[in-house]
């Protein structure tokens, strides 16, 4: 599912921004994102994971979006340099991991895309887990070029612009994502209330 780039700035067009800133040889265990499938997944037109587009984990590992299905996501958009609403939305994530019961906690996946393909590297990504003590193995940091984060940002319904100083205005939103990527709800701002995610979480959960 690849957009044209005249379907991508059009839809980019139509939402008012948010401001971000004042902004081995050896067998290694395999990141959350990255189970392997004995048989490819179809999935509906409403999966966001239906985009050919290829991403790079902090563990210099690339994938395609399918390979986070199987289990509900939290997921949202960021940027390693984001000084304001970046630490919030990472930190909002971390409460609906926190608010879960630890018995459930390993079943949902939590991954942050960069909006920055320029300068949020593999090492950049693995940097910002290590500062924000991000588990890895519910937890996964992508990385991608610039016109697969646009048509992510479309389909997620995410709008950004590069502004100065290698500072990004967007929105502030944090998806919930079915087992099959189809979005379930979304939450507009920092600081909300996180019940009805969890209530959400747990009832994919449960299916």
């Amino acid at each position: 599912m690849k957009l044209s780039p005249q379907t991508l700035f059009a839809t980019l067009a139509v939402a008012t921004l948010a401001g971000c800133g004042t902004q081995s040889s050896h067998r290694a265990a395999k990141p959350p994102c990255c189970e392997e499938s004995n048989a490819p997944t179809m999935f509906t037109d409403k999966s966001i994971y239906q985009t050919e587009s290829t991403w790079t984990t902090d563990q210099q590992k690339q994938i395609k979006l399918g390979e986070l299905s199987g289990r509900p996501q939290v997921v949202a958009m960021f940027f390693v340099n984001c000084q304001f609403a970046c630490p919030i939305i990472v930190n909002d994530m971390k409460r609906i991991e926190t608010a879960l019961s630890p018995e459930l906690r390993p079943r949902i996946g939590f991954t942050l895309f960069s909006f920055d393909a320029r300068r949020d590297t593999p090492a950049a990504l693995a940097g910002y887990r290590r500062a924000r003590a991000l588990p890895d193995h519910n937890w996964t940091l992508l990385c991608g070029r610039p016109d697969d984060v646009l048509e992510l940002a479309v389909l997620l319904g995410i709008q950004y612009k590069e502004v100065a100083r290698g500072q990004f205005a967007h929105s502030n939103v944090i998806t919930i994502l079915n087992a099959q990527g189809e979005i379930v709800r979304q939450q507009v701002g920092l600081d909300q209330d996180i019940q009805e995610m969890v209530r959400l979480i747990q009832q994919l959960a449960a299916k």
